[in-house]
């Protein structure tokens, strides 16, 4: 059985849709929590492709930046679309989500005070666009791409769900968007891994700001 190291804070951040994955899959892996007192050292920072942290461990291999794992680790289980024009779409929708991931960032960590407000009021103009896909893919009823769950529907999951934080009634206008939250955080190995103490404990943002 693959063994995996992811090494990241006590922190969701970008690792979340990461270990999701792991844990839905029934992957083997562990988590290697980087305090940060060992972080500001800066030994270890140096030794990161980016000087940013998480790391996926397989073996031998390392690999930094979140979405490069993401795509590793859809490569490698099957997590990928059936052709190459699936792939293709879960690229485009995870870049959209990154994007969607970036604004609420830098809403997070520089501009939260005097712009939460307008953020949340502008909100409904990006998810709809998410809606629309959803609506094209088996009528909303399944995944973001395709009949098969992909790496982008944890990143997804994980930014709909940091939204429902900041934002609690943000979905009440996208009932696409609502039932899939509801439908993928209900999977078994989802739902356990989301009520566990570990995941609980884990504040969402370094500056705990949500």
């Amino acid at each position: 059985m693959v063994t995996y190291t992811l090494q990241y804070f006590h922190l969701r951040g970008r690792a979340q849709p990461l270990r999701m994955l792991l844990e839905d899959q029934g992957l083997s892996w562990e988590d290697e929590v980087v305090s940060p007192e060992t972080w500001y050292q800066g030994d270890l920072k140096k030794t990161c492709a980016f000087g940013q942290l998480p790391a996926l461990k397989d073996g031998d291999f390392i690999l930094f930046q979140s979405n490069a794992i993401l795509r590793y680790l859809g490569r490698a289980h099957n997590l990928y679309g059936k052709d190459k024009q699936e792939a293709a779409l879960i690229d485009m929708v995870n870049d959209g989500i990154e994007d969607l991931r970036l604004k609420y960032v830098k809403l997070i960590y520089q501009t939260y005070d005097e712009e939460k407000e307008q953020y949340i009021k502008n909100l409904p103009n990006d998810l709809q666009h998410f809606e629309c896909c959803l609506s094209k893919n088996n009528a909303g009823k399944g995944f973001i791409v395709g009949d098969k769950i992909s790496f982008a529907d944890y990143s997804f999951l994980d930014v709909l769900l940091n939204h429902l934080v900041l934002a609690p009634s943000c979905l009440q206008d996208f009932p696409l968007l609502k039932a899939y939250v509801e439908r993928l955080s209900a999977r078994p190995k989802i739902k356990s891994f989301l009520e566990c103490d570990a995941h609980k404990s884990r504040p969402i943002n370094w500056n705990r700001k949500q």
